[in-house]
């Protein structure tokens, strides 16, 4: 590596080298996992410093051991770059963000779209990266590693070697009683590891998906058959939110008034809902899979069918619009998919970047609905609207000017900069958004002379800065009810059979503990579809049915 201009050399040994590169990775790039070995220590004021400073010591240890296996003299600029690029990159989400870096982190970046990683581009993560990531690389330029006899080269690797491992095991052993509890209890730390939690947490996804290959479909729920003959034809829709928590609306008792709309409307409102995952890539396909969050199989509902496919098999036409990154496989086999972002007669309501608000939905439903003849409606229609709705960290980006409710806003995707207030103002303005969005489908099939329901549940919740945590995606095991409370609604129109009955049941059990697992049984059910894979169990109809 060569510049174009001269700068001082750094003559040094790759012994140096790799232990300054090993001292840097365990330094600053893992402040917040620091702040969180302090915190979950017994120790504090003199002992809680000794105790990080030996910390400090067994990862620069970990690191400098793996170095000197993987670091030799002609591939050592080669490895620090690779690690310098992961550091600073792992390193900005960890401690600006605290987002732990997780397997189901790295499938979200693997599924992400252009648009959210622009919607990340901000300028803390441009200081951030000048200070982790372009001057390290500038000062890795200026380094010239010392030529070494190649015997002379591997006894000392061997012997640092040896004593890296002595040094970090007898740190390992003199605060084994801190270390066992700390991680036994708080396994996410290793996701705040930089750049470990990158490395480790990316070679499984990818050793997965290697592993996974592309295995042959799946047919499930063959037995599934269309039992309302004789009914006349009827119209499902299902709006799945995004980044919605439901601890941001009033009508799950939030004392802003989020919900002026939906309020007014005679619907079921289920307060104790939760998500299967944290992010939108294990929620979305889970909730359509069949499969029950605890017994969730990523790997089996990647390449099995699933909600959608089985309402096709029994006769419905089912039609998915999308205002988000995609479905993540959930409508792979359904040939009607809608993106109304890439035709040009919805570009009313999209920026020049292709992002739009999610009125881009109410216009491709009211054009869809128009476009079925519903005097004469022939078949039953399952429509699935997936929104936009409250993703982050571009807050202010989702909705119109006139739904700017709550002032001072936080006009900026550099959420950690903001204040609560700001922070919070705008989060809630994408909820009164997503408030006019869900009503406006209402009224949409209010107004048609059909029967017609309507089911509203977000993928996961969102943390705004509770405890230090942004966005969402947090290991479920530990995630906070920010991110797993999500909000759940069921409408019907004066036309549906057992209206009445329906509507007075479950607002009595409103209040019940219920879960994403309960969508696949219940849209069957309001599909009139019957199939053995479906649990009356999770079904929030049949729970009424007879009642």
């Amino acid at each position: 590596m060569r510049l174009p201009f001269k700068f001082k050399q750094l003559n040094m040994s790759l012994f140096v080298f790799n232990l300054l590169l090993a001292i840097w990775m365990a330094g600053f790039a893992n402040f917040r996992f620091y702040q969180k070995v302090a915190e979950y220590s017994a120790f504090h004021g003199f002992y809680q410093f000794l105790f990080l400073c030996v910390t400090f010591l067994i990862l620069t240890g970990l690191y400098l051991f793996i170095l000197q296996i993987i670091s030799w003299r002609r591939t050592a600029k080669i490895v620090a770059v690779f690690l310098i690029i992961l550091t600073a990159s792992s390193s900005y989400f960890v401690n600006q963000l605290g987002i732990d870096i997780t397997k189901e982190q790295i499938q979200n970046v693997m599924q992400t779209d252009i648009h959210e990683v622009q919607d990340l581009i901000s300028v803390p993560l441009f200081i951030h990266f000048v200070e982790f990531l372009f001057i390290p690389l500038i000062l890795l330029m200026c380094i010239q590693i010392q030529p070494k006899h190649v015997l002379k080269t591997i006894y000392q690797k061997i012997m640092v070697c040896f004593i890296t491992l002595f040094i970090t095991g007898l740190g390992l052993f003199s605060f084994y009683g801190q270390y066992a509890p700390i991680f036994r209890e708080h396994r996410e730390m290793k996701g705040q590891i930089s750049p470990l939690n990158i490395i480790a947490n990316g070679s499984s996804y990818f050793k997965k998906q290697f592993k996974q290959g592309n295995p042959p479909l799946v047919a499930y729920g063959t037995d599934a058959k269309f039992v309302g003959q004789g009914q006349p034809p009827k119209i499902v829709v299902l709006v799945v939110g995004e980044t919605g928590r439901a601890q941001s609306f009033s009508l799950n008792g939030y004392q802003r008034p989020t919900n002026p709309q939906l309020s007014q409307i005679d619907l079921v409102n289920f307060t104790a809902a939760s998500s299967c995952g944290t992010q939108t890539a294990v929620s979305l396909p889970c909730m359509f899979s069949g499969m029950p969050r605890k017994e969730y199989d990523e790997g089996l509902a990647s390449h099995r069918e699933g909600l959608l496919d089985i309402a096709k098999r029994a006769g419905y036409e089912v039609t998915w619009i999308d205002n988000n990154s995609g479905c993540k496989g959930a409508c792979d086999r359904i040939q009607h998919v809608i993106i109304p972002k890439d035709q040009p007669q919805y570009k009313q309501w999209c920026d020049g970047d292709g992002e739009c608000y999610d009125e881009v939905l109410l216009q491709s439903l009211q054009n869809y609905l128009k476009g079925l003849d519903i005097k004469s409606l022939k078949a039953n229609q399952l429509i699935v609207l997936h929104q936009v709705g409250s993703h982050g960290p571009a807050y202010y980006k989702r909705y119109p000017k006139a739904f700017e409710t709550f002032t001072p806003t936080c006009a900026t995707n550099s959420i950690q900069k903001c204040t609560r207030e700001q922070l919070i103002n705008t989060y809630d303005n994408t909820i009164v958004y997503t408030d006019y969005i869900v009503s406006s489908v209402v009224k949409q099939l209010q107004a048609l002379p059909v029967a017609s329901s309507m089911m509203y549940l977000s993928d996961h919740g969102e943390s705004t800065g509770e405890n230090g945590m942004y966005l969402h995606g947090a290991p479920y095991i530990i995630a906070p009810k920010e991110q797993t409370h999500i909000p759940m609604m069921l409408w019907f129109s004066e036309q549906w059979p057992n209206k009445k009955q329906y509507s007075a049941c479950l607002k009595a059990k409103a209040h019940d503990a219920v879960s994403q697992d309960y969508l696949f049984p219940t849209v069957l059910n309001l599909l009139d579809v019957k199939t053995q894979v479906a649990d009356p169990n999770l079904d929030l109809l049949h729970r009424c049915e007879g009642s």
